[in-house]
């Protein structure tokens, strides 16, 4: 069994004396694990660092066996942003909910592109925020936890849009909420326009994905916390809304 693709690298832990287990995402074969044989050497060690853009190759004997890989590098994301703080959190908050949230070995073609999009733009743009938060919009629903903002569930109206409902992750205006309103979760004008959010704004948004990350995928779904590096990257960008 073999295939070769490039991939995003998301993880990298020590596997024994000198060799490294890694998970990449890539279009094809999603995210996958496997063993890079002197992953830890001065020579390869350098080139596995969460971001990165490889061309890797698996080989195991049988299918279901975790593998090994040879790696050649593509593009080293983290070196080019290490002087970022910002960008360098939203690395890691991306590489971190693709390994929580992804099952492994499920293609995720669209998903794919977009985190590639979204790997490009850190620390090169000053959208790169806005980027990230409709990553985590699209990481919701290739996982079947999307939020559905194109029309009121109530009126069945395009205008207006203020609320989304916490259950269906649908949207609803204030018409449509009527006394439910108080138990709605408020939905940011730019998200309903797809205008371009202040930092301020940006912040609402994050907390709006940041409610179905934690109650639908985290709680019920995983039924483990949400990697503390989104929560970090939150804070970060908190601060510069003052």
């Amino acid at each position: 069994m073999d295939w070769r693709e490039d991939g995003a690298l998301l993880a990298v832990r020590r596997h024994g004396e000198s060799s490294a287990i890694i998970e990449v995402f890539t279009e094809h074969h999603g995210r996958h694990a496997g063993v890079v044989r002197g992953g830890t050497s001065r020579r390869i060690a350098p080139i596995l660092q969460p971001g990165a853009q490889l061309d890797v190759t698996w080989r195991a004997r049988l299918e279901d066996h975790l593998g090994s890989f040879t790696v050649e590098p593509k593009q080293s994301r983290a070196a080019d942003i290490m002087g970022d703080r910002d960008a360098l959190a939203g690395l890691n908050a991306l590489c971190a909910l693709l390994v929580f949230a992804l099952p492994e070995r499920q293609p995720f073609a669209t998903l794919y592109h977009q985190t590639q999009t979204v790997l490009d733009l850190l620390g090169h743009s000053d959208v790169w925020g806005y980027a990230y938060l409709k990553w985590e919009l699209a990481l919701l629903s290739a996982i079947g936890l999307g939020l559905d903002l194109s029309a009121c569930a109530v009126t069945g109206a395009q205008e207006g849009l203020a609320f989304v409902s916490p259950k269906t992750g649908r949207a609803v205006t204030m018409a449509g909420a009527g006394d439910w309103a108080d138990r709605l979760l408020t939905l940011p004008e730019f998200l309903a326009k797809g205008t371009v959010p202040t930092p301020s704004e940006l912040n609402h948004g994050l907390r709006l994905s940041g409610y179905f990350l934690e109650n639908r995928l985290a709680s019920e779904l995983i039924q483990r916390p949400l990697p503390a590096a989104r929560q970090r990257l939150v804070d970060r960008l908190a601060r510069q809304s003052g």
